[in-house]
């Protein structure tokens, strides 16, 4: 059965699994980890994301992180691509440094975001790495430490998660703490690393509890959630498919698109594409940027080579847009 297609929607939850082709180391030691949490920090930066949990293994990486407008593929291959290249360059080897394909959960955030959070940051513990809570405090591998306030991670949204225990100071800090011992003897939970029927209803028991009412659940193992919360991702994924497949047989492109912009702002396409930086040449390129990918589904590497700008000004420039309320 071909695999598929990966739920790359913009804005949402996503918990990444990275593993060493062959479950091979990927970090020989504390320098890899250090380099590859500034490539990350750097990425996600670039990328309009957020972290909210991260754990360093020897030869995987779990990373918790809500995607920019540009989604995940983008942000993943410049942060698997620079490191495997550095990799290999610092310790002499060649080849394929991850498996070809790393693994992308779409979750449920109001249901799972601190569950992952507790599970991500736990991982450690589970492979008897670090045995107690102080170890875990300052361990340094590890986004725990963060959140506590004891390392300087500017990417990380640690006061959206701390809020989810009454706010920022040492009363959400103590009890977003007892949250994560009180996990400690928990184990693995198949649950947080895939979606799917059994893992979303919680067990085979909920399954049969359901399949006896009569009822259907919707399910997706590229999803984490309810049958309401799979359907709903499932038809919007859909529906941004339609929408580029539309318009890509109409023979739309980019071009189309330049042409359209420069018409309603009544500009030359060369200021589009000689970096002219006029406020209406700035916001019409924005605009030309956001259809671009939102209409015929291109990368922001592909834009940019059209606009004759940097991949990160096409990021930025997508973010910046607010297309019902952008005006000129």
């Amino acid at each position: 059965m071909p695999r598929q297609a990966r739920l790359d929607t913009p804005g949402a939850l996503h918990h990444i699994m990275v593993r060493g082709i062959n479950k091979s180391v990927i970090f020989d030691d504390d320098e890899d980890k250090t380099r590859f949490l500034e490539r990350l920090g750097y990425c996600v930066g670039e990328g309009g994301c957020v972290v909210y949990a991260w754990a360093l293994m020897d030869n995987h990486v779990h990373i918790l992180f809500r995607s920019g407008n540009d989604g995940i593929s983008s942000v993943m291959r410049r942060l698997l691509t620079w490191y495997a290249q550095y990799y290999n360059r610092r310790h002499k080897r060649s080849g394929h440094l991850f498996e070809n394909r790393y693994k992308s959960v779409l979750c449920d955030e109001e249901h799972y975001l601190l569950a992952l959070v507790r599970y991500i940051h736990l991982n450690h513990v589970r492979a008897n790495i670090v045995y107690t809570m102080a170890e875990l405090d300052r361990y340094p591998w590890s986004g725990h430490r963060g959140i506590l306030g004891k390392g300087s991670y500017p990417w990380m949204a640690n006061e959206e998660v701390l809020a989810r225990f009454g706010g920022a100071g040492r009363k959400a800090i103590a009890g977003y703490r007892r949250f994560m011992e009180e996990g400690m003897s928990l184990g693995h939970d198949p649950t947080m690393t895939g979606g799917g029927l059994v893992r979303s209803l919680g067990g085979w028991s909920q399954v049969r509890a359901v399949q006896r009412k009569g009822q259907r659940e919707a399910s997706d193992e590229r999803i984490l959630g309810s049958g309401d919360f799979v359907q709903a991702v499932l038809r919007e994924a859909e529906e941004r498919q339609l929408r580029q497949t539309t318009h890509r047989l109409r023979g739309r492109t980019i071009v189309d698109i330049i042409d359209e912009e420069c018409g309603k702002a009544g500009i030359n396409r060369s200021e589009i594409t000689g970096g002219v930086r006029r406020n209406v040449v700035s916001k019409t390129r924005a605009l030309i940027a956001w259809r671009s990918r939102e209409e015929l589904g291109l990368g922001a590497a592909e834009i940019a080579r059209h606009l004759g700008v940097a991949t990160a000004a096409v990021t930025r420039a997508i973010e910046r847009v607010n297309k019902p309320n952008m005006s000129r």
